[in-house]
């Protein structure tokens, strides 16, 4: 009895240890934008002058379609008349592997190593690096090519690890990139698996935006270059997937999340996990049941590209007004806003500098580069989905201030896109009052009723 007592007591120390130390990255900017959101949120009437949070990619743009399936197929939903005789039957369901209409990786010990191509969604070193201790090794990425992956990045990252004897085990991608917006093209996926095939690691491939993809090129997933390009080696127990209805549903509060993989021994590994954080039977229920519905998802995806891509050009096409460009994309919920110009230095201190003004005084929550590890100091994603149209507007109208307030734009002629040679003159002074007085002397409509 003393020794097992003993057991538990240092188990539990070493929970508290991870628990307060500050692995969890709740320090990095990236956070603390959601905090400042949270502590002055924005809402039309009741805070006008409240911070308008673009650093959360939510999919906010479709719920009106999912409402109206529910009001047509209330039998989903053991709360409504149609749906309540389910409810003895879903209530006392216990399987620990799922209902069987739901039906149809964590290998690793601390000391071990994935690489993970920049910038990254910074929410992996919360996920990965704290959970677990595994080391995230960054591959470079960089704008001169518009931040696509290639091999040489990859042999350099993977060749560093060795010399710092960090242990590689794997791989980690996300296609379409959060926070770039950009799809992963056949050679580009093709170059990945031979590379994890040679070195004989893992392949992770988070696809959570795959329906997002607006525009050509399309998405093409991980599991159609194993099916389909016969040409290439690949040892098929290297290759898993992570997937969720977060993004393309719209649903992150329903929590589901799935894992596919050809290695029977993970998916064993992750059945066994998941009783630790299962999906509640009656949202199982719900969402077999709108995913079975072939007809409604397939007009679904169709109207959210279209929704997506409109959101999408009245963004950009607002930010170009003002001299403002981004990442060309054609997925996911955001943009990768390219601020370099507004920078005083070069620098990641000068990218915080102005990322302060930005929450602060333009009230606005964008994440910086540096959150994502992004080897280039000003560069900013942008969430753009997770608002209505008249916020949309709103924010547009705080950024056009802004900028016309800190510099002049200078458009050289005979250039296709937009560009400034000038630096920011970052000031102590709010902008509330400019931003959202009705005198202003800067006009209300040329930026937000972007020509589409």
């Amino acid at each position: 009895m003393k020794f097992r007592l003993k057991t538990w007591t240092g188990d539990l120390v070493s929970g508290n240890r991870i628990a307060t130390g500050d692995g969890h990255g709740e320090s990095s900017p990236y956070f603390d934008g959601w905090k400042a959101y949270d502590e002055d949120p924005f809402h039309s009437t009741n805070n006008p002058n409240g911070v308008i949070q673009m650093g959360l990619a939510e999919n906010q743009l479709t719920s009106d379609l999912v409402q109206d399936w529910l009001m047509s197929n209330p039998e989903a939903s053991i709360c409504t008349p149609e749906g309540v005789h389910n409810f003895k039957a879903l209530a006392n369901f216990q399987d620990y592997h799922g209902l069987l209409e739901f039906r149809n990786v964590s290998d690793n010990n601390p000391g071990d190593a994935f690489l993970v191509p920049t910038p990254y969604y910074p929410g992996f070193d919360r996920d990965l690096r704290w959970r677990t201790g595994v080391q995230l090794v960054p591959v470079i990425c960089e704008s001169s090519n518009n931040f696509k992956l290639t091999r040489e990045a990859l042999e350099v990252a993977f060749e560093k690890a060795k010399e710092d004897n960090i242990r590689v085990k794997g791989l980690l991608i996300t296609n379409p990139s959060n926070p770039l917006g950009t799809v992963m093209d056949r050679n580009t996926l093709r170059t990945v698996v031979s590379f994890i095939n040679e070195k004989h690691i893992h392949l992770v491939c988070d696809e959570i935006y795959a329906a997002t993809v607006f525009s050509h090129p399309g998405f093409i997933s991980i599991a159609e270059i194993i099916e389909e390009e016969t040409d290439i080696e690949c040892d098929r127990d290297l290759i898993h997937i992570v997937y969720s209805l977060s993004k393309d549903m719209g649903f992150p509060g329903f929590r589901v999340g799935i894992i596919y993989s050809y290695n029977d021994a993970v998916v064993h590994c992750a059945r066994k996990m998941s009783s630790f954080g299962l999906v509640s039977t009656q949202t199982q229920y719900l969402i077999a049941s709108i995913l079975s519905d072939d007809e409604f998802v397939e007009r679904f995806l169709a109207e959210s590209s279209k929704r997506l891509a409109q959101r999408y050009r009245v963004f950009t096409g607002g930010l170009a007004k003002v001299g403002i460009k981004c990442l060309q994309s054609n997925g996911g919920l955001f943009v990768w806003m390219d601020l370099r110009d507004l920078l005083k230095k070069p620098t990641y201190e000068s990218e915080m500098e102005l990322w302060r003004v930005i929450i602060h005084e333009v009230k606005i929550n964008v994440s910086p580069g540096s959150s994502f590890h992004c080897s280039e100091p000003g560069w900013f994603r942008v969430c753009y989905a997770n608002m209505d149209d008249r916020t949309v507007q709103v924010s547009l109208q705080r950024i056009r201030n802004f900028v016309l307030q800190n510099k002049e734009v200078m458009v050289p002629e005979k250039r296709s896109c937009w560009q400034s040679n000038l630096r920011l003159s970052l000031k102590a002074r709010r902008f509330d009052d400019i931003m959202m007085s009705p005198h202003s002397p800067m006009p209300q409509s040329p930026l937000v009723k972007a020509t589409i």
